[in-house]
């Protein structure tokens, strides 16, 4: 699927790898396995098959919104957009959901 970042941080953490010390061990990796899972999806239910993501659509001020899990505490927050050539997930940020 396509996907774009809305925040920069994000974008500089996946073409440069920048700030990535300020993530926890292994959450850059998962980051990027999470990203190259949408890379390779062809639509979202690809996204949802895998229950290892635990694919969970959001609530409340974050209705619209879809977490994907990178490891026991954090989550990265996407959006799934119709655009007229096709879905595109736009990626928001990394949560600490603990």
């Amino acid at each position: 699927m396509r996907f774009e970042f809305i925040n920069k941080d994000l974008r500089s953490l996946y073409t440069d790898e920048k700030n990535a010390h300020r993530y926890p061990p292994g959450l850059v990796d998962s980051f990027f396995d999470v990203i190259a899972i949408i890379t390779n999806a062809a639509n979202e239910n690809d996204i949802r098959a895998l229950t290892s993501l635990h694919y969970e659509k959001l609530k409340g001020k974050r209705e619209g919104q879809v977490s994907l899990r990178l490891n026991d505490q954090f989550r990265l927050i996407i959006q799934i957009i119709d655009e007229t050539t096709g879905k595109k997930i736009q990626i928001i940020e990394i949560v600490d959901y603990h």
